[in-house]
């Protein structure tokens, strides 16, 4: 009886609950309760303003109904429509207002928050709308659930309404699209850490790969494997660049001017290969921002872009050791410290003595000892360092401080004794070669579109030299001071996601002192000049990546205070990407430079540093002035590269006494100009880990000069032909580079004859430049290897071997009176024999 009264009080409950269910479906209640059930019950989201919605009540569909039927349903009983979008947003309208809905945005670019005019909108009905200046659209909503906004040079963006319907008028930020074209930019250009872009050749030593002959990232050395970039004595301190000498070039170091370059007298560069974060290299078409000079720009930057973790390393090859430290002081500072000094003074290598060999050849040190045959004796000293320190701050989020210093030195001491019967002699040479160097810099960014640079920088070189011949009781002393002080403003403005406009000035004021002693007979002479100058530039730069267009046109504006003078010196770079792989380059310049290097004497300073500094006086030592233009075409694809330049370059101002003359031009101070007409070429392959490349060089390279007689004959460092060759394998931890080098040689001017009359002994020169020396050949190799320790340690080989057949090319040849015999005495220059060279580093 129990268990039947249990199950009647079960069913009544039950339809109690039922009939109660059912009167609570069909009671009307808010439609947002109604809406809020619909988004639990189908995981939907509904739009709508409350204004709709306040006042409207209903019954509830069912739950078991689809998503479909119930907003039919809801539809049907209200006045409402109802808009679903992927079954995820539904949008409520009322029926008479839903036409009127107005959807307005602001479109903007991501990257700088600038206003993107003239972008598109366009809508599944084909109808369209666009931004104004201010980015800025509207459009009337009827039955569009979404559009795409597109705008060339950005990546597309489609929106769906729903998701901006409860924002009055929302912003919509585009990506720039961008495109690394390789037409523009070529990221391995014949070695890895080497690219090409936009006319600029970038080395980044930390990226650097191997090329042949370098066991270390040596940015002069490395700079000559570049088409149209030599050394016809093989020396960093004499780089020609299309012709042009090398003081010619403007070599920046962080900002600061370099008036030396090399250490061992151009042999090793001055400096530390494994200091720079990045170094551009300008051939032609420089920015504005560079003045000075007449043929290339070279930039080292060692300016990271952020303060990263500290680092040590070491090494040490068979001409010098050198140290890198870098720790932070702060998280916003750091200090880097680096030094590199020879070991010279405890060891004289293979290396060194082949260097020894190269420099000091037909110098007065190797005359002296070819001058005696008994109980000779030489006590020599010879040794270099350089040492760098930057210090790096941040200030706030908006303000960058560094400070650079670098110091170079260089010390030859070399003392010569000699006796023959009864006759003794003697002679010390000293030669003291230095560069010191600072540069402040402040770095200041206003916003995303404005940057302001502020540099100060001064450069002090000299050079001291010093002959003392204790028999004949005579004491020559010579000198070579410049002081470079200079000051850049550069402003840097961002008008949009295309173009940039940049703006500075500069100031320079170069002092340079030249001095000549002789005790017996007595002489004394000491010149002192300074030159003042002020640069405006402008410079404005346009990029389109879809368009494949680039283009940076710049202006400089040159005074000269002492003159009282003007120079205009318009700039180009331009790119267009013809197709895909086909890219169209055109370079131009104009250029000048108020500083140069001369030669008095070819035994100046013993004739190892014949050249001194000294300023332009806009009459017997004119301004030098350049122009050039070239048009290259590149192709790029499947891992092959060609390259196709011609150039044209032109140099007036030039002075006979900086073109390092040997012949009948050599005591004479004239002036002239020279051109030069050339073509570059260059195939590259890279396959997995193997490349391999060859280029070619042609130049036309000749002097105009109109007061000598012929006017016109080859330039001094003229290199008709020129061919380089090299096979890479980089793999892992292990790099060999394999190359040769091949070119016609520079030209020679030959005596008219070998026989003088003892009694008036003068040389008679054919025509200037008559002749061409032979060709030079060489073949190097290299190669490194590193691994790591399981502390973290790595660890890093190299092994070099510099003209590996030993061949013994001539690079130079002249022509004297013998002191001793009255006759013509033919004299001869050679390139480095084989040389072996072998580092070790280490770094954590």
């Amino acid at each position: 009886m129990f268990f039947y009264k249990r199950i009647y009080t079960l069913i009544l409950t039950f339809i109690i609950a039922l009939n109660a269910t059912s009167q609570s479906n069909n009671k009307a209640i808010p439609l947002k309760v109604i809406l809020s059930l619909i988004e639990k019950q189908n995981n939907v989201n509904f739009n709508y303003t409350e204004n709709i919605l306040n006042t409207i009540k209903t019954t509830a569909p069912a739950k078991q109904l689809s998503l479909k039927d119930k907003l039919l349903y809801l539809e049907n009983i209200t006045d409402l429509s109802f808009e679903n979008i992927d079954d995820k947003y539904i949008n409520i309208f009322n029926k008479k207002s839903k036409k009127n809905i107005e959807i307005c945005g602001y479109v903007l670019s991501e990257k700088d928050n600038c206003p993107i005019e003239n972008a598109n909108i366009h809508f599944e009905q084909a109808k369209t709308a666009t931004t104004n200046q201010m980015g800025y659209f509207s459009f009337k909503k009827e039955n569009e659930t979404s559009f795409t906004i597109s705008h060339i040079g950005f990546a597309s963006k489609k929106i769906t309404i729903a998701e901006i319907l409860k924002t009055n008028c929302f912003t919509i930020l585009l990506s720039p699209l961008v495109t690394e074209l390789q037409e523009i930019r070529s990221n391995y250009f014949l070695a890895s850490g080497i690219s090409k872009s936009d006319g600029v050749f970038e080395i980044k030593p930390k990226k650097f790969g191997i090329l042949p002959g370098l066991i270390e990232p040596d940015v002069l050395h490395a700079m000559q494997q570049i088409p149209g970039i030599n050394s016809t004595d093989e020396s960093v301190s004499s780089i020609n660049v299309r012709g042009g000498t090398h003081d010619q070039n403007l070599f920046l170091w962080n900002g600061i001017r370099m008036y030396q370059t090399g250490h061992f007298f151009g042999l090793i560069s001055a400096f530390n290969p494994y200091l720079a974060h990045t170094i551009s290299i300008y051939k032609n078409g420089s920015s504005a921002f560079y003045g000075e000079s007449v043929s290339s720009v070279v930039s080292i930057s060692s300016n990271p872009q952020q303060t990263d973790n500290a680092n040590f390393s070491a090494g040490i090859n068979m001409i010098n050791a050198d140290v890198y430290s870098k720790f932070k002081i702060t998280k916003k500072a750091f200090i880097e410290i680096s030094g590199r000094k020879s070991i010279t003074d405890f060891v004289e290598t293979t290396t060194y003595k082949e260097y020894y060999n190269k420099a000091f050849q037909n110098t007065s040190i190797t005359d002296f000892y070819n001058n005696q045959n008994i109980n000779y004796s030489s006590n020599k000293k010879f040794g270099f360092y350089d040492i760098t320190l930057k210090y790096f701050q941040k200030i706030g989020t908006k303000n960058q401080l560094i400070l650079d210093l670098i110091t170079i030195s260089d010390k030859l001491r070399v003392l010569q004794k000699a006796s023959n019967n009864n006759y003794a002699s003697s002679e010390e040479n000293t030669i003291y070669q230095k560069n010191y160097g600072g540069n402040l810099s402040w770095k200041i960014k206003w916003g995303t579109k404005n940057t302001t640079k502020i540099n100060t920088y001064f450069s002090y070189y000299e050079l001291d030299g010093a002959k003392n011949n204790a028999q004949d009781d005579q004491l020559l002393k010579q000198e070579n001071k410049v002081l470079d002080l200079g000051f850049k403003l550069e402003n840097n403005h961002i008008i949009n996601s295309k173009l940039k406009f940049n703006n500075g000035y500069q100031f320079n004021e170069i002092g340079i002192t030249n001095l000549e002693t002789i005790n017996n007979p007595k002489f004394y002479r000491k010149t002192k000049e300074v030159l003042r100058t002020s640069a405006v530039i402008l410079e404005g730069i346009y990029t389109d990546t879809i368009s494949r267009i680039y283009c940076n046109a710049g202006i400089r504006f040159n005074y000269i205070y002492n003159f009282k003078k003007y120079n205009i010196e318009p700039r180009l770079q331009f790119n267009y990407g013809l197709s895909t792989h086909l890219n169209l380059e055109i370079l131009g310049e104009f250029k000048s430079q108020n500083s140069q290097q001369t030669i008095d004497y070819q035994k100046d300073y013993f004739g190892i540093e014949k050249r001194h500094w000294i300023l332009s006086n806009n009459s017997t030592i004119p301004i030098q002035k350049s122009k050039q233009l070239s048009i290259s075409l590149s192709y790029s694809k499947h891992q092959w590269l060609f390259i196709f330049e011609n150039f044209y370059k032109k140099v007036t101002g030039i002075t006979s006494q900086s073109q390092g003359f040997q012949n009948q031009l050599e005591f004479l101070k004239i002036n002239g100009d020279y051109t030069v007409i050339g073509t570059e070429i260059l195939i590259q392959k890279k396959i997995n880990h193997y490349s391999s490349w060859i280029s070619y060089t042609y130049n036309d390279n000749n002097y105009d000069f109109p007061t000598f007689n012929p006017t016109k004959f080859s330039n001094n460092f003229e290199m008709n032909h020129v061919i380089s060759w090299a096979a890479m394998y980089d793999k892992k931890n292990l790099k060999i580079a394999l190359g040769t080098r091949w070119s016609s040689g520079p030209p020679e001017t030959t005596p008219v004859n070998n026989i003088i009359n003892p009694a008036n002994p003068l040389l008679n020169f054919n025509k200037p430049n008559n002749k061409l020396l032979s060709s030079f050949f060489q073949i190097n190799l290299s190669s490194t290897y590193k691994w790591e320790s399981t502390n973290g340690i790595q660890y890093k080989l190299g092994l070099s071997l510099l003209n590996i057949l030993n061949k013994k090319n001539e690079i130079n040849e002249y022509y004297k009176i013998s002191a001793l015999t009255n006759t013509v005495e033919d004299v001869k220059t050679f390139s480095l024999r084989r040389t072996p060279n072998l580092s070790v580093r280490i770094q954590f």
